[in-house]
């Protein structure tokens, strides 16, 4: 295996985390008093070439844990009704427990340690999983406990823009706002920005990373 193979492997690209894109609709902003109402899931692909793409998909409309707090205004935001019949809504925990078997089987399948959340901002979606993981007594969290891949920060840096729907467009993506605050089609908005961002960063000769040389740049000019 050449050099150039490996790199074009999943679990070389991100240092052995397999990357999972997230996103979650909410009953506040609490990850440990407010309900978990929807979460969505998109695990990545590496094709022989290096380019990277969405793959597998998993989406649970999530009944609120017992005593979970309900925001109004949060409710009003996402239009969620969470005790609608309609929504077909299981537990937190067969929701996680579904989500990290897709996982942990992805993780298998790319020869990778564990895996990382991609989320756009994503301290917030990282929370509220890591939260419901622990009220659900999952042992198996296939998810790194505090790192994540954060697609506001990677569009800031890629785009110039940080709001998820600017960061589309200006990657050149169709993105709707009346479909906006729902898991499922911000989590594949989310996954296709990020595969944007990093195959944009191989086509511009980012990866693989040319060896490493320290240029010089001589003492610092002193500031005024």
């Amino acid at each position: 295996m050449t050099a150039t193979t490996s790199a074009n492997q999943l679990h070389e690209r991100f240092r052995g985390y397999y990357p999972v894109v997230i996103d979650v609709e909410t009953g506040g902003f609490n990850a440990r008093t407010d309900a978990l109402l929807e979460i969505a899931a998109i695990t990545l692909k590496m094709d022989k070439n290096g380019w990277l793409s969405p793959d597998q998909t998993f989406h649970f409309h999530v009944t609120p844990f017992e005593g979970a707090n309900l925001e109004p205004a949060a409710l009003e935001f996402t239009g969620i009704d969470p005790w609608s019949a309609l929504r077909g809504a299981v537990t937190e925990r067969e929701a996680l427990e579904h989500i990290f078997k897709g996982v942990r089987k992805g993780i298998k399948a790319n020869q990778c340690q564990r895996a990382v959340i991609v989320a756009h901002n994503a301290s917030f979606d990282h929370g509220f999983v890591m939260a419901a993981a622990e009220r659900a007594e999952l042992k198996r969290n296939p998810f790194h406990p505090f790192a994540t891949f954060d697609t506001a920060s990677l569009a800031g840096l890629a785009l110039g823009q940080t709001v998820l729907a600017k960061a589309c467009r200006a990657a050149g993506m169709s993105f709707d706002n009346k479909e906006a605050h729902s898991a499922l089609y911000d989590t594949r908005k989310t996954a296709e920005l990020f595969c944007t961002i990093v195959n944009r960063w191989k086509l511009l000769g980012g990866w693989p990373p040319a060896p490493a040389d320290t240029p010089d740049f001589g003492e610092p000019e002193p500031q005024p």
